[in-house]
């Protein structure tokens, strides 16, 4: 059973955000547009009903939802 609150990409969006990279730089290494990648972030930001990237990061990472590891 999948109990997982992100999707694969989001989860790959995030884990890169933990890592400090940029919105830029995430779509260079997920080869997807700028535009998308913000989607993504408001769209997790949405589901957790929280502030803000790093209200995301750290709620995320309460959740078990990513790792420092990735």
């Amino acid at each position: 059973m999948n109990t997982r609150i992100l999707t694969k990409r989001e989860q790959e969006v995030f884990s890169l955000l933990l890592l400090n990279k940029t919105t830029k730089e995430i779509a260079v290494e997920l080869k997807i547009s700028e535009k998308t990648v913000r989607n993504h972030i408001s769209n997790v930001i949405q589901k957790l009903g929280v502030v803000g990237r790093s209200g995301a990061l750290v709620e995320l990472l309460r959740l078990k939802e990513i790792n420092f590891l990735g």
